[in-house]
C-alpha cells in the first residue's frame, strides 16, 4: 500500500479525468487524498478518496485569458495567471505535505508550483495532463493556433517562423519560473516549454488517432485515452419526456465569457428536429433565453445525455469533446481559447466534426456547421476505436503503480519504516502578474541549501529528487 497525495488545478476539468484512476488505486489498496476544489467531498468521498480543499486564494482564482481578444493573448494571459499562483500552490502543497505525511505524490500538470515543490521534496512523483500537451515535435504544428499540418518547404518555413514567435511569447515567464526552481536547489530551464518535459511520469488523458502520433516526445509521457468519470446523478424525469434526438450544447465549467455560443446553438435549432440541452457551467442559466425546444441546465453529467445525442455542440473543452467522441457522437466545435483551437483541429483532421470560427459564429454559419457535424458519425466512431484500444484508467494505475513502487521500497528499506518527509518552512517569494510580464517579489534570494537538501530530511539522497 502506497500513501498518495494528488494535487489539481481549480477547474472541474483536470479533477475529472484523473479521479477514475486515483478511485483504481483506492480500489487496489492504495490509500489516497487530494487537494482540489472546495465541495469535492460528496462526489469523491464514495470513491474512498479523501478530499484536501485548495485555499481560496487558488480555489477562486480563475483565469483571465477569457478577456484577451485573440488566440496568442488568451495564451500569454494563462500563462502568467498560473505562473502567479506559483507561491500560493507552493504553501497548500507543502501544507497537504506536513498534514497527510504521504510516500508519493501526483501533480497536474498545469500546477507549476506543485511540481517545483514535488521536484524538489525528493518523493516519487508523477503528473497527468487532461490537456492536449504542448510539447514540440517535428509530426506537429506548434502548439495554440489550430494550424493544420503542412508538408514541403512552405510547411516548414510557417511551423519554423510560428514556433520562435511562440517560444518567446512562452518564454516571458521564464524568469518567474527559473527564480522559483533555483530557490528550492533545481536547475534552471533552458525554455519554458522543458518545463512540460519534468515530470518522470506523465499521464496524458488523450490517444491517437485524435491526438497526434509522434516518435520524437519524451518516454515519460504516457498517452491513456480520455478520462471519462462524472459526479453520479439521477437521470431528470424532464429528459424522459423529450421524445427527439439532443443537441447537447456546452459551456465552460472554468469562465470564458462563451455564454453566446448556447444562445446561438439555441437560436439555430429552434426550427429543427431536435432537442437542444444546453449545460451552461459557470454561466447563470437564467442569463439564456431558451425557445420551446430546448432548455438551459448549469450542470448535468454529460453521461445521462449522450446516448440521446445526435450531436455535440461545444467550447472545445477536451473533457466533452473526448466524451462525445468516446461514445460515437460528432462535435461542432466554437474555439473560445486555451487549447480548444487545438481540439478543434483534431476533430476535423479525424473527420469527426467541424470548426466553427468564434468571430464568424451566427445563426446561419453555426447551423451549417451543426448540420455538416452530423455526417461525421464514422470518423467520431474511429476516434472512439483509438480511446478504447489506450487502456484508460486501468493502465494509468497501472503505470503509477509501477512508478511509485521501486521508489517507496527503497525508502522503507533505508529507514526501516515509511519515512516522514519535512518540508522547509521559509517564507516563500512572491509573484504578481504586470502589464507584460510576472514581476519577482522582493529581490531575489541566493537559492537555499535546505529545500535543495530537503530529501535527506526523510533518508533519501540526490539522485533521488526527480528532477
Amino acid at each position: 500500500m502506497t500513501k498518495v497525495l494528488a494535487f489539481t488545478s481549480p477547474a472541474k476539468g483536470h479533477l475529472y479525468p484523473i479521479a477514475p484512476v486515483l478511485a483504481e488505486l483506492v480500489s487496489r489498496g492504495h490509500d489516497v487524498t487530494v487537494v482540489t476544489l472546495p465541495d469535492s467531498d460528496e462526489a469523491l468521498n464514495p470513491l474512498g478518496i479523501k478530499v484536501v480543499d485548495l485555499p481560496p486564494a487558488l480555489a477562486h482564482d480563475n483565469l483571465k485569458d477569457w478577456k484577451s481578444k485573440s488566440r496568442i493573448a488568451a495564451l500569454r494571459a494563462a500563462l502568467r495567471t498560473l505562473t502567479a499562483r506559483i507561491p500560493e500552490e507552493i504553501e497548500a502543497v507543502r501544507a497537504a505535505i506536513l498534514a497527510e505525511r504521504p510516500e508519493a505524490l501526483l501533480i497536474d500538470v498545469t500546477t507549476p508550483g506543485a511540481q517545483i515543490y514535488a521536484a524538489a521534496s525528493g518523493l516519487p512523483w508523477a503528473s497527468w495532463s487532461p490537456i492536449v500537451l504542448p510539447i514540440p515535435s517535428r509530426a506537429v504544428p506548434p502548439f495554440g493556433p489550430g494550424l493544420f499540418p503542412r508538408s514541403g518547404p512552405l510547411g516548414r518555413l510557417r511551423d519554423g517562423s510560428v514556433r520562435w514567435v511562440l517560444h518567446r511569447m512562452w518564454d516571458e515567464v521564464l524568469p518567474q519560473l527559473n527564480h522559483m526552481r533555483q530557490y528550492y536547489g533545481l536547475e534552471p530551464l533552458a525554455h519554458t516549454v522543458d518545463y512540460l518535459r519534468q515530470a518522470p511520469l506523465m499521464l496524458n488523458f488523450t490517444a491517437p488517432p485524435f491526438d497526434d502520433p509522434r516518435t520524437d516526445w519524451p518516454a515519460s509521457v504516457r498517452q491513456i485515452g480520455p478520462g471519462l468519470w462524472a459526479p453520479s446523478a439521477q437521470r431528470p424525469a424532464w429528459l424522459d419526456a423529450i421524445d427527439k434526438p439532443l443537441a447537447v450544447v456546452t459551456c465552460s465549467t472554468d469562465f470564458q465569457d462563451d455564454g453566446r455560443l448556447a444562445q446561438v446553438a439555441m437560436d439555430a435549432l429552434a426550427g429543427s428536429g431536435l432537442f437542444t440541452v444546453v449545460t451552461s457551467g459557470a454561466i447563470e442559466p437564467e442569463f439564456f433565453a431558451a425557445p420551446p425546444n430546448a432548455r438551459v441546465e448549469s450542470f448535468l453529467p454529460h453521461h445521462l445525455l449522450l446516448d440521446r445525442a445526435a450531436v455535440v455542440v461545444t467550447h472545445g473543452g477536451m473533457g466533452v469533446t473526448q466524451k462525445a467522441l468516446a461514445a460515437g457522437i460528432p462535435v461542432c466545435v466554437v474555439p473560445f481559447g486555451r487549447d480548444q483551437a487545438e481540439v478543434a483541429r483534431r476533430v476535423v483532421s479525424n473527420a469527426a466534426g467541424t470548426w466553427v470560427s468564434r468571430k464568424r459564429l451566427s445563426v446561419a454559419s453555426l447551423r451549417a456547421g451543426i448540420d455538416e457535424a452530423m455526417t461525421c458519425r464514422a470518423g467520431a466512431a474511429r476516434v472512439a476505436a483509438g480511446f478504447a484500444a489506450a487502456g484508460g484508467t486501468e493502465r494509468g494505475a497501472d503505470l503509477l503503480e509501477q512508478h511509485y513502487a521501486p521508489a517507496v521500497a527503497a525508502r522503507r528499506s533505508k529507514s526501516g519504516s515509511i519515512p516522514i518527509y519535512t518540508p522547509p518552512s521559509r517564507t516563500q517569494p512572491g509573484i504578481r502578474p504586470a502589464d507584460n510580464a510576472p514581476v519577482i517579489e522582493p529581490d531575489r534570494p541566493e537559492p537555499l541549501a535546505g529545500p535543495a537538501r530537503a530529501d535527506q530530511a526523510h533518508g533519501g539522497d540526490s539522485t533521488d529528487r526527480g528532477r
